[in-house]
């Protein structure tokens, strides 16, 4: 009788995230489905490797998506080496599932570029599609939903208006090909009825010089077939470019062929009486879960962002002033620097960030290093465990001011959204829970369901 099958030992996937949302998403898909994966939010010391041995993932947060090409010819080399140093089976650069980049502002293309020089992969799979939170890849466009609606990206009523990277492109090959030179290819859905088609149409396009092949992707099916494509190797090194999509899909293979078991239920943590929140997202999405809080036992704080910009004492007396107005109020505090795209906030803090003399991704940082001094403040103040972070900029600069090190996701909410264990260095330092989310992620009652302890189910495709 021939022994069961089951995955190879050791770590499956090693992955980079262009911001700490996006990067967490990917531990959750892994941890929910059973593989134990750690997050780690700057290259790890030895010591606090060693703290997560038999980890099945390991990841690593960034700030690339707020970075320029040049930041990324300076940062990104070291912290590839180190992951693909780690062997495994897998490397997955992760960006977000509506592409958010351009030239000039998280190029992938550059991105890409430096990820093929640290693995000497052959091809990389370009896979931002994620049907579980509702993106969709029909003949190379991609497709996001919002509310009940399902829109091309270039026409998404969110993502086509971006801020900084506004998205007037829908077909991949199309929007990347402005950020790099590698030629693309694309295994479309006519070729995913089967996977020996689709394996074909792969082989295809790579014998004819592609390296960056966009995989489609609408349903279970395709995405079984997606999975099975990124999983193949020949003994050579995979790499993957995609939003969580790619492990969504492994998952989803994997089960299919027997090699990992389908999945139970999502766990879900104690509820508590009152969190503590900053949002320095302006999506429409963030601002209406604001809205939805402030008549749910939430308190809602506005901060002028540029405060955060300021120096010395000024900006001291911005976080303390923006703290004690938060607590003034009963409830769970949300501090927040804008209320939907249209917010006029915006536009004020862009332009105070020219007259500065800054460049806007240090502006951005400067907001969230800001909103997370300000969230340690109230974490001290409250006395609170648990916290919440709208804005993936945002996450990536706030959490690093509560001293975080590393996170292990410990509660769905929706997908792409967990609530996780924080680890800090000091054994004497508190217990924290924290919640990083994306600015178009989540429900409608969102910070309710981090209050809760999370969701009770993953229906979300927002």
């Amino acid at each position: 009788m021939a022994p069961p099958r089951s995955l190879p030992d050791g770590l499956l996937v090693a992955w980079y995230g262009d911001d700490y949302t996006g990067a967490a998403a990917v531990m959750e898909v892994l941890t929910f489905a059973g593989l134990a994966s750690v997050l780690f939010l700057n290259v790890p010391t030895p010591e606090q490797l060693q703290r997560f041995t038999n980890v099945r993932g390991i990841g690593i947060a960034g700030s690339a998506r707020s970075r320029s090409p040049a930041w990324m010819g300076e940062e990104l080399p070291p912290v590839f080496a180190f992951l693909a140093g780690l062997n495994a089976q897998l490397f997955h650069y992760k960006i977000c599932s509506t592409l958010d980049s351009s030239p000039a502002i998280g190029s992938i293309g550059r991105a890409a570029e430096l990820a093929f020089a640290a693995t000497g992969a052959p091809w990389a799979a370009i896979y931002p599609a994620a049907p579980a939170i509702g993106r969709y890849q029909a003949f190379g466009n991609l497709f996001a939903i919002s509310g009940e609606d399902v829109h091309r990206l270039d026409r998404h009523p969110v993502m086509a208006h971006h801020p900084v990277t506004p998205m007037d492109e829908a077909d991949i090959g199309g929007h990347l090909s402005r950020q790099t030179g590698l030629p693309f290819g694309l295994v479309g859905l006519d070729a995913l009825t089967s996977a020996p088609e689709a394996t074909e149409r792969l082989a295809r396009e790579r014998d004819r010089g592609a390296r960056m092949i966009a995989i489609d992707t609408v349903d279970d099916r395709t995405l079984s077939h997606a999975g099975h494509l990124i999983w193949q190797a020949d003994g050579q090194p995979r790499l993957a470019i995609g939003s969580q999509g790619v492990e969504y899909a492994l998952v989803r293979y994997w089960q299919d062929q027997g090699l990992l078991p389908e999945t139970q239920p999502t766990p879900r943590a104690e509820p508590v009486d009152r969190i503590v929140a900053v949002a320095g997202s302006a999506s429409a999405t963030t601002g209406a879960q604001i809205e939805w809080a402030e008549a749910n036992g939430f308190t809602a704080t506005r901060v002028d962002p540029r405060g955060a910009l300021e120096m010395g004492a000024a900006y001291e007396n911005w976080v303390q002033s923006a703290v004690n107005a938060a607590l003034a109020a009963a409830g769970s505090p949300i501090v927040f620097s804008a209320r939907g795209p249209d917010d006029a906030s915006i536009a004020a803090f862009k332009g105070a960030g020219e007259a500065a003399g800054m460049a806007p991704e240090q502006a951005n940082e400067r907001l969230g290093a800001g909103l997370g001094d300000i969230l340690a403040r109230l974490i001290e103040r409250t006395g609170c465990r648990r916290a919440a972070i709208a804005g993936g900029d945002t996450s990536s600069h706030a959490a690093q001011r509560l001293g975080i090190f590393a996170l292990t996701a410990q509660a769905a909410t929706v997908p792409g959204a967990a609530l996780c264990q924080a680890h800090r260095d000091h054994a004497e330092t508190a217990p924290l829970e924290v919640a990083l989310k994306g600015g178009q992620m989540g429900t409608l009652e969102y910070f309710g369901q981090i209050r809760n302890g999370g969701a009770t189910n993953q229906g979300s495709k927002s």
